[in-house]
């Protein structure tokens, strides 16, 4: 019990909230570095998601391995709750 949390309850509100900030920057992450290798990162993303084949996503500035470690429903969650929250007013 270092800084005395042990006993504090976590809602699973706050754990949601930083899964989608962290699939969100993921996100980010593997859009700059596949247009920095001239790739269109839609149809990679799109691919990725669709097949889970890591290849489809460029290894450059560690876009792979950060990709890698999320699963992919919860990308493609954070994709659909970005578009929708900005397309249907």
């Amino acid at each position: 019990m270092a800084n005395g949390r042990l006993s504090e309850t976590q809602k699973i509100s706050d754990i949601e909230k930083a899964l989608k900030t962290e699939a969100s920057s993921v996100l980010a992450h593997a859009y700059r570095a596949l247009v920095e290798k001239g790739y269109d990162p839609v149809n990679q993303i799109v691919g990725y998601i669709l097949s889970g084949d890591p290849t489809y996503i460029t290894g450059h500035n560690g876009a792979r391995a950060l990709v890698s470690k999320m699963e992919r429903d919860e990308l493609l969650e954070e994709m659909v709750t970005c578009y929708l929250k900005n397309s249907i007013k």
